[in-house]
């Protein structure tokens, strides 16, 4: 501020009255127009008794997503799982004392540049924890602002081994883009391919990480003139047509393409219109509806690799989240089919109050400490962190667009 305010009483009353409302915690929601979240509770709620005399205090986690953007859908169903497991486990006790957690929200817009600003929003309202976030790349870019501020942040779908490399403060609890390249690579080997062509998005760190981890792979497992076509697109490109004829050209026995779901049912759509008849497959992504909806008929065969399936159910906590879960989507609007990154979104909140009880405490740098000796049973499987803060998972759910649907293919691991 430049005003003087020594000689303006009135001034000087406001700033008081500014100060005093700043020193009580502030959860930021972000306004989603017609998705029916359900905002966290104010002020009013979160001071009431929690648990009789053991009543504690309010501790907010941060939920670092893309509401907008070309990501913002998986944000989204990323942010349904956050907002779920908070009604399920909406305290935590520290010393004795419930706190009542907040989230506070700050939409990345799957923006690098307003991936900073949120991160730092987040920061500036004492979160003891952050979730997300949805999309590598503004994962990376806000990854030194929680190291900065010494914040532990947890992962839940980002998968660029970028995001926690060098950073003590992030933590993931998916698998790693090299694994996922490497299972999609097996599987295109597997079902016959001899040829691969790649396409990934110019600038974004999840499709040119996955796009290469499968060329690595696919190398490796068949030769080097393996790979007859690689293209590239930009930002928020919808017409694909000159990059798809390059690849027709080629004649491929699959197309890799790990891109966003606002790219996806363009290019299936595209590809398809021009007699393009090789096998289309991609990433975690891809694991969305709207896809289907938008490329209609032509998805079907798209082979995708995911994190969860609600066929699967891989303990109790797992069984008792699909049926929960099922029933608040249909609360809020959305189809009761549940997506992948919703059951991380759940995941990582529960890792982040699970590590608030083994630290004894609300301070940021002693659940960053408990983070690294946890071992959780999540719904996703158990969830413990190697020395990098990644996840020690090592299955992935092959799906096909069947009918409409995805439907389970096989199941994964490191070993196959």
């Amino acid at each position: 501020m430049t005003k003087k305010l020594s000689y303006i009483p009135a001034l000087v009353l406001v700033l008081a009255l500014l100060v005093s409302a700043c020193a009580q915690p502030q959860p930021s929601q972000a306004q989603l127009p017609d998705t029916g979240a359900i905002a966290p509770p104010g002020d009013d709620t979160v001071e009431e008794p929690i648990s009789g005399d053991t009543a504690g205090g309010v501790i907010t986690i941060g939920v670092f997503e893309p509401h907008t953007g070309e990501n913002g859908g998986g944000g989204l169903q990323e942010t349904y799982g956050i907002r779920y497991a908070n009604q399920v486990y909406p305290s935590v006790t520290v010393g004795g004392k419930t706190y009542a957690v907040v989230l506070a929200e700050a939409d990345n817009k799957s923006d690098k540049t307003e991936a900073v600003s949120a991160a730092q929003s987040l920061i500036s309202q004492n979160c003891s924890a952050i979730l997300g976030s949805y999309g590598s790349g503004v994962s990376i870019a806000a990854g030194e602002i929680f190291k900065d501020a010494q914040v532990p942040a947890i992962g839940a779908s980002c998968t660029n081994p970028q995001v926690t490399l060098g950073n003590d403060f992030y933590f993931r609890i998916c698998f790693l883009d090299p694994f996922q390249g490497t299972v999609m690579a097996n599987y295109a080997v597997q079902d016959g391919a001899k040829t691969a062509a790649i396409i990934t998005q110019l600038g974004d760190d999840y499709s040119s990480g996955l796009g290469n981890f499968f060329k690595q792979a696919f190398i490796k497992l068949t030769s080097e003139s393996a790979i007859v076509k690689e293209e590239q697109f930009q930002t928020n490109q919808t017409d694909f047509k000159a990059i798809l004829t390059n690849i027709k050209d080629a004649n491929p026995d699959v197309i890799f393409a790990p891109s966003s779901i606002a790219t996806a049912p363009l290019l299936i759509q595209q590809a398809r219109e021009l007699g393009i008849t090789a096998k289309i497959m991609a990433g975690d992504t891809w694991e969305n509806y709207s896809i289907i909806e938008n490329a209609k008929e032509h998805a079907e065969g798209v082979v995708i690799s995911t994190f969860f399936d609600e066929a699967e159910p891989a303990n109790a906590e797992a069984s008792s989240f699909i049926k929960g879960f099922k029933e608040y989507l249909v609360s809020i609007g959305q189809p009761d089919v549940i997506p992948a990154v919703s059951a991380l979104g759940y995941d990582a909140y529960i890792v982040a109050i699970k590590a608030i009880e083994a630290a004894g405490s609300t301070d940021p740098v002693a659940i960053r400490d408990a983070l690294k000796s946890l071992t959780v049973e999540g719904v996703t499987g158990s969830i413990s962190f190697d020395e990098n803060g990644d996840a020690n998972k090592d299955m992935a759910f092959i799906k096909k667009i069947e009918g409409g649907e995805f439907k389970f293919e096989k199941l994964v691991t490191v070993a196959e």
